[in-house]
């Protein structure tokens, strides 16, 4: 399912939340929503869930209007987890599985699935209380899964969790999305982003103020830097290319290696002398990282306001 947010916007009081916000999220993709804390990214997901409406804008489902029909085609994980600590972990996925139009045999076998996968089976007969945090965000992310919703907003999925549990849960958000499903995906953690994220919104103070491909938008910030790895009996030669041109040279993991950091439009003169004087080994751009095009983005923002 495809979402368009058509100039939305939200006040509370004196607060302007989201200003004319508009962006497309296309269907069976992962889109980044990202921004500072009290950008209003949480705002509009309280829009998307029907928690609050917009003042003014729309937004639309495959085109048509939002509705209370569906929140039935949305699965919603928040920042904030919310499970009753007393109740057993598989009773209570089972009553919020039955929620969402699950009957309790379905559930229960769907249930076991998962819990296999995220190697929790152990506590279905536990008390939440009895979890950790991370095994508490496995199961709110099953429950929020669990009814295989069109539409998925995940809401900092990965904060709490060690590297291997973040990796398991990045390859099941992989996975849903190619099985159909359209994720909305917000997050702090701007590796999550680059690994995960077809396309981004970036929000600040309730503006959009850039949106597209990941990899258009490293492309478009992009600073003419080039990396090459060059093996060389004799270094000298090649340290004195730094009279010619821009360079940064350094010692690169092997006795003979050098790594040669150049800024430049075009680094083909540069490559040659380097073919001449040694063996090349590699050759890359480096584009920023999201975390740079974020701080760059927001803090421009900032200066000019």
């Amino acid at each position: 399912m495809k979402i368009t947010v058509n100039n939305v916007t939200k006040r509370y009081a004196e607060h302007l939340a989201l200003n004319n916000v508009s962006l497309q999220v296309p269907e069976q993709s992962i889109y980044g929503l990202l921004g500072p804390n009290g950008a209003g990214k949480t705002t509009l997901i309280r829009i998307l869930n029907q928690i609050t409406a917009p003042d003014n804008g729309e937004v639309l489902i495959d085109g048509k209007p939002l509705c209370p029909k569906h929140v039935e085609c949305i699965g919603y994980l928040p920042e904030e987890r919310g499970l009753y600590k007393k109740m057993k972990v598989g009773e209570q996925s089972i009553y919020l599985a039955q929620l969402k139009g699950i009957s309790k045999a379905d559930a229960e076998k769907r249930l076991k699935q998962w819990f296999e996968r995220f190697q929790i089976m152990d506590w279905w007969n536990k008390a939440v209380e009895e979890l950790s945090k991370g095994m508490q965000q496995k199961v709110q992310f099953i429950t929020t899964v669990i009814h295989e919703p069109d539409i998925l907003i995940f809401d900092e999925p990965f904060s709490g969790f060690d590297p291997i549990n973040a990796n398991l849960l990045k390859e099941s958000i992989l996975e849903l999305r190619d099985k159909g499903a359209t994720i909305l995906l917000s997050t702090h953690n701007m590796s999550s982003v680059e690994e995960l994220c077809d396309s981004i919104s970036l929000i600040n103070k309730g503006e959009k103020i850039l949106e597209g491909k990941v990899a258009d938008i490293k492309r478009q910030h992009h600073t003419s830097t080039h990396e090459i790895v060059v093996l060389a009996d004799d270094k000298q030669p090649i340290m004195a290319l730094t009279d010619d041109f821009n360079l940064k040279i350094e010692d690169y993991n092997t006795q003979d290696a050098l790594k040669i950091t150049f800024t430049g439009e075009s680094p083909k003169a540069l490559l040659h002398k380097v073919m001449e004087l040694g063996t090349l080994l590699s050759y890359q751009e480096i584009l920023p990282s999201m975390n740079d095009i974020f701080i760059q983005e927001v803090q421009s923002k900032n200066s000019q306001s």
